[in-house]
């Protein structure tokens, strides 16, 4: 009898699990650092197995046919499998670190730096039982192709990025996006087959992801998806690359770097475009490179030179360079980037009257992890419809969240909400405002959504006519209830 698939939450489970095993010795904000490429490890240790096994069965027992590398997604050279590092029983941290390092060497094209720099062998950490226990608990489930769909071990895999979020709570949305805000952006975007993705923060690849969920949804081939994507850290951008491999991914190009100082896409000399640009990058960076702006080499300040001390409006300018002609962009930022004046008012002035901003939507606070701060969705179109050109859609949907006690949380039917209100394109009261840009000339380039979007207090208080109609039938009634009682009363005087 065959083994049936693994479901979701044994997944889950499996993954939670290993965090637990790690607990103690290692911080919690460490914890992806071990368990990602440990995970990605017996993955592709147990998909060769796999391949090896179809290819002896397909040859007739044929071992010299079974282990050609043609045969072989990856390659995986002696001594550098998982079932090798499970036969040790002292230094495991060193074994680990060998196989990991010799199957980078071997599949340089594709993993390259995949499995990060964690310290395996530094045993004040990762005990040689420690790590023995982690590798028995990761042995417990084969994860193999027949076993387990891509899609699931990348959805556990999210799953655990946003565990450690939870987990550690600080500085977590470096790393994690809320799904709800991730997959509002993605509707809004509306990637379709053969287009272009381009997220230049790409952190764990959640945005990129979205946009391959979002086809699928749509019926559409998502392996037409051509994914580009940039992370400076160096953990992030190894668990992005693994996160495409577990979802089945591949054709995507994800480099690590740092976006604003050393963009990694060109197209004959010049930054290379896209069909769509998406992006959640740090809020309000500080050193982001501001000494090279005012001569970018990349041509990227095309509205202005942003502060020195908050690269929010860089990375604005720098999506919008990357988009193509036909192109669109969807980014988050705080709600700073909409009303703050001097340099930032000038780019905002500029890219206002370049007629590139199609729709700002503000969102509730308390959404992203490690900040309360409450953030704003900006859209851009090279090319608006002529139905919009010369207005920006502006929405108030602070009050679409569901409160919970240390996080909101927006439910379906807010993300619903809101992008109705951005496919309506209409005026809606308390919540939706269609702005020319004369109006937005008149205050100044400011985009603080309560200069746009008025909040109608219904206080529903009665016409001086209704209040006095109230008041003599209430003087009617006392006076019908006083003979009442009067009569009542004289009945028990004798």
């Amino acid at each position: 009898m065959s083994q049936p698939k693994l479901s979701l939450s044994q997944l889950e489970q499996y993954l939670s699990r290993a965090a637990w095993i790690l607990k103690g010795p290692v911080d919690a904000s460490d914890f992806k650092v071990f368990i990602f490429p440990l995970l990605f490890f017996k993955r592709i240790s147990d998909v060769y197995d796999e391949e090896y096994q179809e290819a002896l069965n397909a040859s007739d027992g044929d071992q010299e046919y079974a282990l050609l590398p043609e045969l072989h997604r990856f390659i995986i050279p002696e001594g550098c499998h998982w079932n090798y590092v499970r036969e040790k029983t002292s230094n495991i941290g060193l074994a680990i670190e060998s196989a990991l390092r010799g199957i980078e060497q071997a599949n340089q094209e594709f993993l390259y730096g995949i499995f990060g720099d964690a310290q395996w062998s530094n045993k004040n950490k990762l005990s040689d039982r420690l790590l023995i226990d982690l590798i028995e608990h990761f042995s417990q489930y084969t994860l193999s192709n027949s076993l387990v769909d891509p899609d699931i071990l990348g959805q556990s895999y999210e799953y655990l990025i946003k565990h450690f979020a939870d987990l550690t709570n600080k500085k977590a949305g470096e790393f994690y996006t809320p799904r709800s805000v991730v997959h509002l952006l993605g509707l809004i975007l509306d990637p379709h087959e053969g287009e272009s993705v381009y997220d230049p923060a790409c952190g764990t690849g959640g945005m990129l992801l979205e946009c391959v969920d979002h086809l699928r949804d749509n019926q559409e081939d998502f392996r037409t998806l051509k994914l580009y994507g940039q992370e400076k850290n160096l953990t992030s951008s190894s668990i992005a690359r693994m996160n495409m491999f577990l979802h089945g991914i591949e054709d995507f190009h994800i480099v690590r770097g740092d976006t604003l100082r050393n963009p990694a896409f060109f197209e004959a000399d010049e930054l290379k475009t896209f069909d769509c640009v998406i992006a959640n990058p740090p809020f309000s960076l500080k050193d982001w490179g501001a000494e090279n702006w005012a001569n970018d080499p990349f041509g990227r300040n095309i509205a202005g030179v942003p502060p020195q001390g908050n690269g929010d409006m860089a990375w604005v300018q720098h999506m919008i360079k990357s988009v193509n002609k036909t192109g669109r962009m969807t980014v988050v930022l705080p709600h700073g980037a909409l009303f703050r004046k001097g340099a930032e008012g000038k780019i905002r002035e500029a890219l206002i009257n370049q007629d590139l901003l199609e729709a700002v939507i503000g969102i509730g606070s308390n959404i992203f992890y490690g900040t309360q701060l409450a953030a704003c969705v900006l859209v851009f179109k090279q090319n608006k419809e002529k139905a919009r050109k010369g207005k920006v859609l502006i929405i108030d949907a602070s009050d679409q969240v569901r409160e919970g006690r240390a996080q909101n949380y927006l439910e379906p039917d807010h993300i619903k909400q809101i992008y109705s209100w951005y496919k309506n394109y209409n005026d809606v009261a308390n919540y939706v405002q269609v702005a020319d840009l004369a109006a937005i000339k008149e205050n100044d380039y400011n985009l603080n959504i309560p200069l746009y979007v008025e909040k109608i207090i219904e206080d529903n208080l009665p016409s001086v006519e209704e209040a006095l109609a109230d008041l003599k039938t209430a003087w009617d009634a006392s006076l019908e209830a006083e003979e009442k009682f009067k009569r009542i009363l004289d009945r028990f005087i004798i």
